[in-house]
């Protein structure tokens, strides 16, 4: 249970039930769990181009032929890749940081992926740089870090913030709120 709790977003109780879910099952389902963790941790790396996660020297999504090679989504992590690939709406490339500029846990621009990212961009000029990094106050600090970098190569964006669909603007905080009139765009 204490190894299960490690995992993120896994508390006491969640722990628990899948430690007896697993002592539950038969020996080669738990070996086949095992093995194929052991498996996944051996065999994925990061992709050299792009820094999303990838069991390839280069990802499926570097290597795909008819994504648009000018337009580069800057993201914090791979799971925000994951996320944005759902949407099937970005037809470009991606760009993976490895995390935010975080002073507080000792999070550096030097610890990031972000002078590959400036060496592709000067490199390559795509037409447009996306960022789409979490408006946490650190994901605020790496966007306007990284603005201020690309700027002088290319066009750059970042995705729009605001309300949820469904979400009651009474529940809404106020920097959401700010960020959603900013946002805002004509009715088509």
């Amino acid at each position: 249970m204490e190894q299960l709790q490690r995992l993120p977003g896994v508390g006491p109780k969640t722990a628990q039930r899948l430690a007896l879910h697993i002592i539950k099952r038969p020996e080669t389902e738990v070996e086949a769990l095992a093995q194929a963790l052991m498996a996944a941790k051996k065999q994925i790396g990061l992709c050299k181009e792009c820094f999303h996660l990838s069991a390839e020297p280069i990802c499926e999504i570097c290597r795909n032929p008819n994504r648009d090679t000018r337009t580069i989504c800057v993201v914090g992590d791979s799971r925000d890749v994951i996320a944005l690939e759902k949407t099937r709406e970005f037809k470009g490339k991606y760009h993976v940081l490895g995390g935010v500029i975080s002073p507080i846990d000792g999070i550096g621009p030097e610890q990031l992926n972000i002078q590959p990212l400036v060496r592709r961009v000067s490199q390559l000029q795509p037409k447009e740089v996306i960022l789409a990094i979490s408006p946490s106050i650190e994901g605020e600090t790496t966007t306007l870090y990284i603005g201020q970098l690309l700027k002088p190569f290319t066009k750059v964006t970042r995705i729009a913030f605001g309300l949820p669909v469904g979400g009651d603007l009474e529940y809404a905080d106020e920097i959401t709120l700010a960020r959603a009139l900013e946002g805002r765009r004509e009715l088509e």
